[in-house]
Order: C-alpha cells, then structure tokens, then sequence
C-alpha cells in the first residue's frame, strides 16, 4: 500500500486535505480532524540512499490497544508522536489498505467532540409535511407487498461475482468481469437518493441504484450531463480507465477528458473528483505505451513545466535567454522578474542572468559535481503505483517497458513492477540556487549602477568569478558597440587619385615639374623591374606589392607611400579588400599612419607574393 492511497481516503471521505506545514521538510505533513482542528496524522517520507527507495511511515492517532488487537508486522509503536493514543504505520507491498483504512476511521472517531443538543419544540408548517402511501399488510393478513422486479441482465451480472477474499485485486477483478458484460446495458429508471461509498463497484449498489447508474450512463454517453452521487460517477471513470465502454486507449482519454468537462467544469458534478483525473489520465497513458505526447496532453502542466525547466538549466548553452530565464523563474519565484537589473534593460537583464549560469554550470566545480547536480541533485528512481487509488484490473502484466515522458522523467517496469525515475524536490539545494542567483543579482546591480543594492553574503563568494567573468564580457562588447564605425566607398579612388594629380601639376612650375618627370623615370624603371616578372594570382597592383615585400623585408614603406601619392589608410584597406577572398581577414594594420603586418599572416603572404625580395 502507499501512503498517497490514504491521504485519497481520508479526502474523500472525511473531506481532510493533507496539509504540509514545514517548508524547511517538505517530506512531513499531518492530517488534521475535521471537527477539532487537532491532528490525527503525521505522515513521514524520506528517501533512502542506500537502496534507492522512499520510505514512507505514519503516527497515527488510533490508540496503542491496537497494536494488540491488530498483530500487524508493519504497525508498531510511534517514531514522532508520544503519547497512548499513537501508533506508527510502515507502507510497503504488506500493508494491508483494509486494515489501515478502518484504523484511520477509528482515529477519526475517537476524536470527535461528545456533546447533545436537545430540541424541546419544532413547530412544523402543514406545508412542510410531506406525506407517502404506502401499502402496510394487517396482522394476520395474507397480503405481501410486490416485491422490485429485477431485470434479468441485472441478474445474470449478479452471479458473475464471486465472492471471496475481499482483497483490492479480488474487487477489482470482480469489477472488470461485470463491468465488461454490463457495457452495451442501458435502462431508464432515473437515480434518486444518496450514495456514499469508497472505492464503489457495481456490487455496493442497490437493485434501484443499479438501473439509475445505467439510466445516468446511457445519458452520459450521448452527451447529456445529469446529478449523481459522485461516488457512483466515480464508476463511470473506473469504467473507462479498465477500458470498459471505450475502443481504445486512446477512446478511453477522450471519454475522460469530456467527462471532466461536460460534468465536473459545468458545475453539474464534485469539483474535488478533478484531482483524482488528472492524476489517473496521464498514469493510465503510460501503462497504456501511449506516444509521450499524448501523455504530456493528460499530465500536470506544472510538473511539465518543472520538468523543461530542469531540462533547459541542466543544458541551457541550447536554449534562447528567454527560455533560460523562465527556468531560472520557475525555481526563484518572483525575485527575479522583480529585480531593477530587469526592470531597467529587460532584455540586458535576462541576458546577463541567463549568461551567469551558463559560465556557472559550464565550469563550477565542487566535490566532482557541477553545478546543476549540486543545485537539482540526480534523478531518482522509487517505485510507482500508477491508479493505485482506482478500481483498476490489470488484465496482462505488462512486458519490461522504458518510457520516457519527456527529458527529465521516465518510467520503467520490470516483471510488473513499476518504478519512476525523475529529479525530486525533496533533494533541491534551494539555498545553493538561491545563493548563485542572490550573488548575481547583487553584482548586475552595481555593474548597471541600478541603486537597491543587495548586502553581500560570504558563503555566495563561490560564485563570483563566473558573474565577473560575464560582466567582462558584456563590458567589452559595450565599448565596442560605441566606437565609430567608418565605411569607405573605395569604387572612386583611382579618379580621386588623377584629380589630385591634376591639382598638382596645376600648382608647380615647370622647373618641378621636370624634376618630378625625372623622378619618375627613375623610380618606374624601378617599378617596372618587377612588373615585368611573375606577379602573384590576387588582385594587387604593382605598387601594393612593393609595399607588402618592403614590409615582409622589415623596411619602411614611407617613402614609396608618399613619393606614390598616397595615405597608409587608403592602402591598407585597399590591400584587404584585395587578399580578403584568398586568407580571409585582415592582413595589413594601419596605426598612427604606420603600416604593419599581422605576424600570423607572414607566411601566408610570403608564399603569395613569391618571397620577400624587395
């Protein structure tokens, strides 16, 4: 039996809802009597690292006789509570769910308040007073009131039960062997009256009770919602999930997910049955081997978004900062949303947020951990009960199965035995997470000069380096972004370079000009020397080779730049441009109007130019 079967009894019946008072131990949690306020359960789970397993024990306060009347090797003495009126209850594969459940109405019982209220006078209105005929046979008489007839298919599925050991698998084979002759049935007697029972089966009905919950059926079944006691609708899910009425798996879900809508989102039906179906729809998918995606259609959408949520931060360098930072959300509450690093620059706050975890969890280490694991812990494996607290008939034991409903949960069944693997809360290293997060923020806001500025705590100092490392970084890029960026068209610059010769000549005289003619003569025999020979296959013309062999040289090219008319800027980008295609980056640097080579590129050149001879 597991714990969860018994905190489904007692809401069910006694409307108590588990209550978890301790944040700081989220395995603990009491039920509390429903009259008085005072406890009458304290149930305790931890996880047992040595075999895997979660443990799961309760005090419940049923009184010590118990354990006298009840020899039970899994009751004994109380672990927390003290006292005469508490025992302790060990769940596992021997706890008998009969036995615990009347031990938790005798718990209930003794804790009621004992008092009388005493009524002298309650005047009725003759309007009030409703009177029946009904047909009373005088002493003596030979007459005998009719007796209900019973519809003969009522009959047969009566005898199909057979009674027994009135064990859970008992009743729930019973169920499944009636349930599916009674499939096609319909009537049209319409339920009246009340009906309160746990775990209800077609066996805890009445004749009249029966033939309404088969009118109600036919009724549902075309769509018409109509009152009923919730535990006889409670046999209409049971139905469908031992696919009683339904085609398929697949045609089972749909049915349930439009009963879920048409009876209990109508207000027509108990709003409390909610629970119980959205625990069951996704569990029935997965011992079905329906596709994950169908599952995931049924399942929590929170524990979904638990689930991609511990997904995206174990990984999160493949994940947008928007995802990354919903994650980081999902586990921090509000205080992220609610920082001035976000409220300022909402798109630079989540970014540098989301970039201090990915450095964090890309390179923190502690103890062979990273820092997902020490924050999330590993995936766990306990054992699973799916539909435990349904009347559920398991026809086949099902073959070995590994089924994964998403990156972070998976089931595995093995000879019948169902085991979940998945990452539990009750092993998050809150103050770890909160304590990376808390050190970040304090950090973004006095790099973004934000004000509110958080007061520093020693045991976060691990964190630093990682939020320094991503504020660098952002630090950088910022200077970046703000220095000017110049584009230059170099289409024109051999017409801006005949202008400029026109200008010159225009401005000295002829004895310049014929000195200026015999310097060129001189050097274009010298320019020419070289032309003449194998020029490298790039787009360079004579004079920007000999300005990349003087440098390759390690001599100044001053001179050829000026005596050729040009600016050391114009040449290097001109230069660039040409070799971009053939080394793909920048070759020639310009600083201060002085030309330089990129070290990594002079032997690149060398082999393009053929050499480095001037």
């Amino acid at each position: 039996m597991e714990l969860s079967e018994l905190v489904a009894y007692a809401e069910q019946k006694y409307q108590i809802k588990e209550q978890h008072k301790w944040t700081d131990f989220p395995g603990f949690s009491v039920l509390c009597h429903p009259q008085t306020g005072k406890w009458v359960a304290l149930f305790m789970r931890q996880w047992d690292t040595d075999t895997g397993t979660e443990i799961e024990r309760c005090d419940l306060k049923c009184g010590k006789q118990s354990l006298l009347e009840l020899k039970k090797p899994y009751l004994s003495a109380p672990i927390r509570m003290r006292g005469q009126k508490w025992i302790s209850i060990a769940f596992d594969k021997e706890t008998e769910p009969e036995v615990i459940f009347k031990l938790f109405d005798r718990a209930i019982t003794s804790g009621e308040q004992r008092g009388y209220t005493i009524v002298l006078d309650t005047p009725s209105s003759p309007a009030a007073i409703t009177y029946q005929d009904t047909a009373l046979p005088f002493f003596g008489s030979a007459y005998i009131p009719e007796k209900e007839v019973l519809p003969e298919r009522l009959r047969q599925m009566r005898r199909l039960f057979e009674y027994g050991r009135e064990s859970a698998y008992d009743r729930a084979k019973n169920f499944y062997r009636q349930g599916m002759f009674m499939q096609d049935y319909e009537d049209d007697a319409p339920w009246s009256g009340d009906f309160v029972c746990y775990f209800p089966t077609y066996h805890d009905l009445t004749t009249k009770q029966l033939r309404g919950y088969f009118s109600w059926r036919s009724h549902i079944r075309r769509g018409d919602y109509l009152p009923i006691a919730t535990s006889a609708a409670y046999i209409y899910v049971y139905e469908l999930l031992n696919g009683i009425g339904a085609a398929s798996p697949e045609d089972s879900l749909q049915k349930l997910k439009a009963f879920e809508s048409g009876f209990i989102d109508s207000g027509i039906g108990d709003a409390r049955m909610r629970q119980n179906l959205r625990r069951w729809m996704p569990e029935f998918a997965v011992t079905q081997n329906l596709p994950p995606e169908i599952a995931r259609q049924y399942a929590d959408p929170e524990l979904l978004e638990r689930d991609t949520s511990l997904a995206i931060l174990q990984r999160p360098e493949g994940y947008s900062d928007e995802e990354v930072f919903s994650a980081l959300c999902m586990f921090s509450g509000k205080k992220l949303t609610v920082s001035p690093v976000v409220a300022t620059d909402s798109d630079r706050g989540k970014h540098l947020f989301c970039e201090a975890w990915r450095s964090a969890a890309a390179h923190y280490r502690y103890k062979e951990k990273d820092l997902f694991t020490l924050c999330f812990g590993g995936r766990m494996t306990r054992r699973w009960y799916p539909l435990a607290n349904a009347v559920y008939f398991q026809q086949n034991r099902p073959n070995d199965v590994d089924y994964s409903l998403d990156a972070s949960r998976s089931y595995h069944c093995r000879s019948g035995v169902w085991q979940v693997k998945a990452y539990e809360k009750l092993y998050f290293d809150r103050n770890k997470f909160q304590g990376f997060l808390h050190e970040t923020d304090l950090r973004l806001r006095r790099y973004l000069k934000t004000g509110r500025y958080l007061r520093e705590r020693p045991e976060d100092a691990w964190a630093i380096p990682y939020i320094d490392a991503v504020i660098e970084a952002d630090r950088r890029a910022a200077l970046e972004a703000e220095r000017p960026k110049i584009t230059i068209d170099l289409s024109g610059l051999e017409q801006i370079r005949k202008d400029a010769r026109t200008t010159r000549d225009s401005l000295l005289t002829e004895e310049e000009l014929a000195e200026m003619e015999d310097d060129e003569d001189t050097s274009g025999s010298y320019t020419d020397s070289h032309t003449e020979g194998n020029l490298p296959d790039v787009p360079l013309d004579s004079i920007q080779i000999q300005i990349l062999r003087a440098l390759l040289h390690g001599d100044s090219v001053g001179k050829l730049i000026r005596e050729n008319h040009l600016t050391p800027s114009l040449v290097a980008d001109r230069i660039n441009e040409a070799l971009f295609d053939e080394i793909g980056d920048t070759v020639l640097l310009c600083e201060d109007d002085e030309l330089s080579l990129v070290e990594d590129y002079k032997e690149e050149l060398e082999r393009i130019l053929g050499g480095t001879q001037p």
